[in-house]
């Protein structure tokens, strides 16, 4: 399955997690953004918020094919 990832602030990284155009990445089927986070190699300490289709979800959520997955990290009171 397709999923793509969206990263904001420190946790952008042009090849792995763009800011500006999401960043397609091929997952099996129950995979949940926890693992995605891993992919990307990302240290899962420094996302403090995660969503899915503009949803917050917690980061033991599993993906689904097409799923819009979006990443914060905590800045200035988070």
């Amino acid at each position: 399955m397709k999923v793509n990832l969206k990263c904001f602030a420190k946790l952008v990284d042009e090849d792995s997690c763009d800011y500006k155009d999401s960043t397609p990445y091929d997952l099996t089927d129950g995979q949940t953004i926890q693992d995605l986070i891993k992919r990307a190699g990302i240290a899962s300490e420094d996302v403090k918020i995660a969503f899915v289709n503009s949803r917050k979800v917690e980061l033991d959520t599993v993906l689904s094919d097409g799923d819009q997955v979006g990443l914060a990290p905590a800045v200035g009171g988070m």
